[in-house]
């Protein structure tokens, strides 16, 4: 075998890789189009949407204020609370009611979901005894209780 061919054999092929795209995306909608930053509770990649959202309007179309808003992660760091992981703070945990407490630890503005949320008993309108979810839906809170907005506005 000419020495040309035993070279060309012995050589081995190289595997083209495809290149890794190291472009960062938000950790909660998942776009590399908007303008990003990092949460200052996680350190995590977000869109830096805040100013997309309009006062009053209580719109969710915002990554950043959402995560920051409605998550034990941005609580936990807000409150100053001791330690890294909310996940393991006690002080998270009695922060707010059960019912709440589960929606911030599992809701889709985190970048870590609690992995066993604790059971909850629905929350009970004081007047008339209906289920209100506290995380979807108005209410009054009044004398240790909750009242849906139709009992509420009955004693204003």
């Amino acid at each position: 075998m000419p020495r040309k061919e035993q070279d060309e054999k012995s050589v081995p092929k190289l595997r083209l890789l495809k290149p890794t795209d190291k472009k960062e995306k938000c950790g909660i909608c998942g776009s590399t189009t908007k303008k990003l930053t990092k949460t200052a509770c996680c350190s995590n990649w977000i869109c830096d949407d805040y100013g997309d959202y309009q006062m009053l309007s209580y719109a969710r179309n915002s990554c950043a204020r959402n995560h920051d808003r409605y998550t034990m992660c941005a609580a936990h760091y807000h409150e100053k609370h001791k330690g890294a992981d909310w996940r393991e703070c006690s002080e998270c945990r009695d922060h707010c009611e059960t019912e709440m407490y589960v929606y911030f630890s599992t809701n889709e503005f985190n970048f870590v979901k609690l992995a066993k949320p604790p059971k909850f008993k629905p929350t009970h309108c004081n007047g008339c005894n209906r289920i209100i979810r506290l995380s979807k839906e108005s209410y009054i809170q009044s004398g240790g209780g909750y009242y849906c907005v139709e009992c509420g506005s009955k004693d204003i």
